[in-house]
């Protein structure tokens, strides 16, 4: 989505405010190394998008090496013959892709070229890694395309078959109301096919899927009951609220980092909910995140991980 002026001013404003808590106790946080409990789930952020070409397939690869994450977290877009396709956007990111004839997309076409009236063969036209990233300049550049979820679990497989067996998924299901088919197809269709390939991929069983799209989660939770569910959160209407639009309980509460607090943590586990907060590329900002309570992190940068408990 394309946020106006406006809107990214009261998102930021929002949260200032719910953050007051995390930074009034700022201080009483720990300053060294923090033992990581048990079971901690670490989350490689679209593969490891600090060091690799997000949502790649070398992203991913490159998460593996790190035995100390547990998770690929990844978003999910749709082409026009229904293939589901690891992108943060159902669109081309100018930032960080390039037309098939390798010049650069206008900042005005940004939304022009959208993933669901493409085809695969189309879609993988396009390069999204030889352009780097300008917010993570330690990101390898490299000719890279969007993969499908199954070229992605596939290749993942054949590189390290062990790892691939155990590792987990979080995948986002990228939903709008005002995108339905637009930039996608119809919510209830884009988790049925969601649902479709992760039984078919063999995944379902190590898979969540998460979403800031409550319908999304409505929909996977009437088809696949099985299939555990992450609500994702960027709002401050606070964890009662948020619950109770939902209308079920989810199995993990996901909102941006910023927004947890000891008190949220509590809100949670009381539930029987897990709290996995994101994106915290700061080794500070892990530790106090693991000590406010949290039960697992999603990063850009996986590398960063040994030093939270050095």
């Amino acid at each position: 989505m394309k946020m106006t002026g406006q809107k990214h001013l009261t998102l930021l404003l929002w949260l200032m405010l719910a953050a007051l808590p995390y930074f009034a106790c700022k201080t009483t946080l720990p300053k060294g190394p923090v033992s990581v409990p048990a079971g901690f789930d670490w989350q490689g952020h679209r593969g490891c998008r600090g060091l690799m070409p997000e949502n790649s397939i070398p992203a991913f690869l490159k998460a593996l090496d790190f035995p100390e994450v547990t998770t690929l977290e990844l978003d999910l877009a749709v082409t026009k013959d229904n293939q589901l396709i690891v992108s943060h956007e159902p669109w081309f990111n100018p930032a960080i892709c390039q037309l098939p004839n390798g010049d650069s997309i206008p900042k005005r076409d940004e939304e022009k070229y959208l993933i669901y009236q493409m085809s695969v063969a189309e879609v993988q036209g396009f390069d999204c890694g030889s352009r780097g990233n300008p917010r993570f300049t330690d990101q390898q550049k490299m000719k890279t395309v969007k993969p499908t979820l199954r070229e992605l679990a596939e290749a993942l497989r054949a590189k390290n078959p062990e790892r691939a067996a155990s590792i987990r998924w979080n995948i986002e299901i990228k939903s709008e109301p005002a995108w339905d088919g637009v930039r996608h197809p119809p919510v209830e269709e884009f988790a049925r096919l969601v649902i479709t390939e992760l039984r078919a991929l063999g995944i379902d069983k190590n898979a969540t899927v998460q979403s800031f799209d409550i319908r999304a989660l409505q929909e996977m939770h009437r088809q696949a009951p099985d299939i555990p569910l992450a609500y994702l959160i960027e709002n401050i209407r606070g964890f009662d609220a948020n619950l109770k639009e939902l209308g079920f309980r989810p199995d993990i509460y996901s909102p941006y980092y910023l927004l947890v607090s000891k008190k949220l943590a509590r809100k949670c586990h009381g539930k029987g909910i897990k709290l996995i907060p994101w994106t915290v590329n700061d080794v500070a900002a892990m530790r106090g995140m693991i000590h406010l309570g949290v039960d697992g992190i999603i990063t850009d940068f996986p590398n960063r991980i040994r030093e939270v408990s050095k």
